[in-house]
């Protein structure tokens, strides 16, 4: 990879993080990297094609971990149903540990899913991971319904976007942060009550007028 495209990248991961996706501009970005406007178009074509690129850099090596996780619980479980929490725990490191490397990814994430930017880029750099997770899912709880499940990964998927944009020790005013592994076991034992918690029926959640 070329200085200037490494330059260009680092850039708008930091701008976009910090200050947002749709406010930052690419003129922005030149002047931060210290590069022209036609090196952007030279290397990326636009502003979207940028944050793909962008994406594209963090997402490849967090679904490799992802991946490698769910093979080796899939062997070991052989024809059993694996155990929730190690696949809540195989699917949310991963993410935790690429935080931990670089804090400015982190971020990010957070902006785009509080921009609303994330669902389209998610289907296409996290969906066909996730959708994997999301098939021994149903094997490991074959009571919940399909919807109900749906609901429950999006909610997941939520929960640790806000914990890696916005760390609890940062909320509580402590200023001591845990590692990524605690913070990421947290995640887990917080989600895994979510999952197995009994499917409320409509008449109980109806607000009554």
């Amino acid at each position: 990879m070329s200085d200037t495209r490494l330059r260009i990248l680092d850039t708008a991961e930091r701008l976009f993080g910090e200050e947002g996706y749709k406010a930052v501009s690419l003129r922005r970005i030149t002047a931060a990297a210290a590069v022209n406007l036609a090196s952007i178009h030279y290397h990326f074509g636009s502003k979207e094609e940028l944050l793909d690129a962008l994406v594209e850099r963090r997402a490849t090596p967090v679904n490799e971990e992802r991946m490698e996780g769910l093979r080796r619980l899939k062997e070991a479980a052989g024809p059993n149903p694996i155990a929730l929490e190690d696949l809540l725990e195989a699917f949310m490191a991963p993410a935790f540990h690429s935080a931990d490397k670089s804090p400015e990814w982190a971020r990010l994430m957070g902006r785009l899913h509080a921009e609303g930017v994330m669902p389209a880029v998610g289907r296409k750099h996290f969906g066909p991971t996730g959708a994997q997770f999301v098939a021994e899912m149903r094997r490991t709880l074959p009571e919940l319904p399909a919807d109900e499940l749906a609901w429950r990964s999006f909610f997941a998927v939520g929960a640790m976007a806000h914990a890696l944009s916005a760390p609890p020790h940062e909320l509580m005013g402590n200023s001591r942060p845990e590692p990524p592994s605690e913070l990421a076991r947290r995640v887990v034992a917080f989600l895994s009550g979510g999952f197995r918690a009994p499917v409320a029926s409509r008449e109980k959640v109806e607000v009554k007028r």
